[in-house]
């Protein structure tokens, strides 16, 4: 009989983690607190119950219900300490998952009204990622992600703001919110400017809506990754040409049956994708509201869709290749791969 390997031992790279969603309860709990912050009591249930609020966000009343919970908890987040909290816990949480590498994913408009002004938020947010890097051995770097539910022409200062630092960490440009509002295309120029400063375009898709919505994201934005892109798996044609091109989709398997995409966790489309051959980077999106974090997506896909640990295996290297980690990196990660399966 096959050893089961610990996945939390399997080296990997983490590619679709929010900011605000990465918090442990209690560090919002007692931010809570400190501050006078009243909770939706569901949020406090979930909090101190250990189970994740009910959450459908097919509908647009759900889809409202998850961003209030979200918004409750950010607004815990007010001083420059309670940033370098969550960074540092954050990475302590992914190094026990076994990431070698991790990419957070930040709107830093959200946090400029109570940390200064845009540029001092981001400039908060990237040097706590460079110390909790540097001092917890994690490699860490940023994605700066725009709004949907906002105007494009915020968007494009967020893209000029990554750019700006693309030397200080951060690594790529996002688009994220309800994807059933704001067109891909009314993005484009952002993205444009984004990858012509280097970075990655790596847009929601896939989640909410259907393939259209993963087209319209490599059509428009030209992207490298797609974050979740799960519903291409109702369209071969367009499998098929994520695989051609090798791009890669963030799938993030607890968050799309905690948000009523799919109704149980065999029903997310990962042996879809895995045996089209379409590049996957699992990721836990916002383990606050979902209640699992990195690992434990490597669990689902081994017990609900029966992934070897060979198969495990050839996962994490797919987050690793898509990640941005420098080359000596991904090298280190590949070959503590091939040390697991070993």
């Amino acid at each position: 009989m096959e050893r089961v390997r610990d996945v939390s031992e399997l080296p990997k790279a983490h590619l679709h983690l929010h900011f605000t969603g990465s918090m442990r309860p209690g560090t919002v709990l007692e931010l809570a607190d400190k501050y006078g912050v009243r909770l939706p009591e569901a949020l406090t249930e979930a909090l101190t119950g250990g189970e994740p609020p009910r959450l459908r966000a097919t509908d647009e009343r759900g889809w409202f219900r998850f961003q209030r919970l979200y918004d409750a908890a950010r607004s815990c987040l007010r001083e420059p300490e309670d940033i370098r909290r969550l960074v540092r816990e954050a990475a302590e949480e992914d190094v026990r998952d076994g990431s070698g590498w991790l990419e957070i994913q930040v709107d830093p408009t959200s946090y400029a009204p109570r940390l200064g002004g845009l540029i001092p938020a981001l400039e908060i947010i990237l040097d706590a990622v460079e110390t909790t890097s540097r001092e917890t051995g994690l490699g860490m770097r940023v994605l700066v992600a725009a709004n949907r539910m906002k105007h494009p022409l915020d968007a494009r200062t967020l893209a000029r703001l990554a750019v700006r630092y693309a030397d200080r960490g951060v690594v790529g440009f996002g688009l994220s919110n309800d994807e059933r509002r704001g067109m891909a295309r009314d993005f484009d120029r952002a993205f444009h400017i984004a990858r012509e400063g280097g970075l990655l375009s790596a847009p929601h898709g896939g989640e909410l809506t259907g393939p259209a919505s993963v087209r319209d994201c490599l059509d428009d934005l030209h992207a490298n990754r797609i974050g979740h892109g799960v519903r291409a798996a109702e369209d071969p044609r367009l499998l098929k040409r994520l695989a051609d091109r090798q791009v890669t989709c963030e799938v993030c398997p607890a968050s799309n049956v905690a948000l009523g995409v799919y109704e149980k966790p065999e029903d997310v489309p990962l042996r879809t994708l895995f045996e089209a051959g379409v590049p996957m980077a699992l990721g836990a999106d916002d383990p606050l509201l979902f209640g699992s974090r990195l690992a434990a997506q490597y669990e689902i896909a081994r017990r609900h869709h029966g992934f070897t640990d060979a198969e495990l295996a050839e996962l994490a290297r797919q987050s690793v290749r898509a990640s941005a980690a420098p080359e000596d990196m991904k090298a280190k990660l590949l070959a503590g791969v091939d040390d697991w399966l070993a």
